[in-house]
């Protein structure tokens, strides 16, 4: 089997998404001394490029079929002619499909030897999860071969080091299937944006969690209905925790923020709410005020940097941003930079064969540049801090549960006030012998928010402290145009 394999790392073998909960602990091969010459350029250029292709699970396998039947077809386009050297997995007894050219002795349970096989060129790890991943990762860099992954729970984490490990043996570790699937949003941060000052990427890069958002918007499901149509239609996982909790895009948020701001950001350490709370009042609330909710992955510059905020949750989109459109299991990442502008990539985020599509790509560039003898510019990194939350700035969205009884709205005024968070706009529902109050706030900072509630949850008449969520592009200055219902400012 996999050296070290884990129950992680077979859901990624099956095609499942893994948890992002991962270890900081170094391995034996980080101990290793780092070979510090580059490699050659091949002495035979013309040859075949030999794959060793690390899992075969849904991604893996998309890969297997692409480099086994279309590698004519890729050779005429690229000039690279690709053969598999051999496919790791972690029971060689499982039944799997395979193309006919795939035969059964390509496969074998024991990754290390694999990649350390002189015949093999270039390594693909599809295994996800830390370990054995990182181990493997690491043998291949240090014996001087490309690395091309899908991986986001390894580079979240240990990204900057094999980074590092790459440069100094001169070879590629190449990830653009890591993040938004087919979408190619690494190597342009990488390399169409590198003389870009980047101000912030912001984006939907979890395709399970847009769906269940996106029926919950245009059809009123509310968020159980939502997730099981998900799970029925294979968009989500039997376990979606990763998915809805906000842990998957807060890996790939670290990435995307260590490429637009050359900062190492722990997938770890990425602040994160998910969507479980999102009820469907909350999203109709949204549409009267002119918002549709996503989760977003955000990472930007603070205050002009270097410092930067990176974090994952719900938010209230202006239903005219181009972000709001994005629907179902699609993914969009949206980019500004200082002289640019603004830059939005979308596309299918995830699934087999796009994110396969992905791996080739990086595959063809790795391949290209090991006949030179060259490799890409690893990113410049430089030292800078993540901000706490807390001192951020941004509107709110609010909804409290009370008693329905004289005095209440001017208690829960006074929270407000107390912890200077400006109310712009009110909408009350009743409830029988209750009520619910809806707010929308004006720019504020999230530690003062964050002490209002705690003010809210004290006072004896109100219920329950509901959603809360931040609004993102909300105009002070403008006047706020409610659809249905009514609201009255402050």
């Amino acid at each position: 089997m996999l050296p070290g394999a884990s129950a992680s790392s077979a859901a990624a073998e099956a095609g499942a998404p893994t948890a992002s909960g991962v270890s900081t602990a170094s391995t034996a091969a980080t101990a290793a001394t780092a070979a510090t010459s580059a490699r050659p350029a091949r002495s035979d250029p013309s040859g075949p490029v030999r794959v060793a292709l690390l899992g075969y699970g849904n991604v893996g396998s998309a890969v297997a079929e692409l480099l086994s039947t279309r590698a004519a077809e890729i050779a005429t386009r690229t000039g690279v002619h690709f053969e598999l050297a051999g496919i790791a997995v972690l029971d060689l007894g499982r039944p799997r499909r395979s193309p006919g050219a795939i035969g059964p002795g390509l496969f074998t349970d024991d990754a290390k030897p694999l990649v350390e096989r002189s015949d093999v060129d270039v390594v693909v790890e599809l295994i996800g999860g830390l370990d054995p991943a990182r181990t493997l990762v690491e043998a291949a860099l240090r014996a001087g071969k490309p690395v091309v992954t899908a991986n986001k729970v390894l580079l979240a984490q240990a990204g900057g080091e094999l980074s590092d490990i790459a440069s100094a043996n001169g070879v590629d570790l190449l990830y653009e299937a890591a993040v938004a699937g087919a979408i190619p949003v690494i190597r342009p941060l990488r390399e169409s944006l590198a003389g870009e000052r980047v101000l912030r990427v912001m984006g939907i890069v979890n395709g399970t969690t847009n769906y269940i958002l996106t029926r919950m918007t245009d059809d009123g499901m509310d968020y159980a209905e939502a997730l099981a149509e998900a799970q029925q239609l294979g968009l989500a996982e039997r376990d979606p925790s990763s998915d809805v909790s906000g842990e998957d895009a807060a890996a790939k948020a670290a990435i995307l923020a260590g490429l637009a701001f050359g900062s190492d950001v722990l997938g770890t350490t990425v602040a994160r709410e998910g969507i479980t709370g999102i009820r469907s009042l909350d999203v109709e609330h949204a549409a009267r005020l002119g918002y549709v909710i996503k989760l977003l992955a955000i990472a930007e510059l603070v205050d002009g940097g270097p410092d930067v905020s990176v974090r994952v949750h719900p938010a209230m989109v202006p239903a005219d941003h181009p972000l709001a459109s994005v629907r179902g299991p699609f993914n969009a990442v949206f980019v500004e930079g200082e002289a640019a502008g603004e830059l939005m990539l979308y596309g299918r985020g995830a699934g087999g064969a796009p994110t396969a599509s992905a791996v080739l790509g990086d595959l063809i560039d790795a391949a290209r540049n090991l006949r030179a003898g060259a490799h890409a510019p690893a990113p410049h990194r430089r030292r800078t801090s993540v901000r706490p939350t807390d001192d951020l700035r941004s509107a709110f969205y609010i909804s409290l549960d009370v008693a329905d009884r004289p005095g209440v709205l001017a208690a829960v005024a006074a929270a407000f006030g107390d912890h200077a968070v400006s109310i712009r706009a009110m909408e009350q529902d009743g409830l029988g012998t209750a009520a619910r109050l809806v707010f929308l706030t004006h720019t504020a900072r999230e530690g003062d928010v964050r002490a209002t509630l705690d003010a809210l949850a004290v006072i004896d008449t109100v219920v329950r402290v509901g959603t809360v969520l931040r609004v993102i592009g909300a105009d002070d200055g403008a006047p706020l145009h409610v659809s249905h219902g009514s609201a009255r400012s402050r």
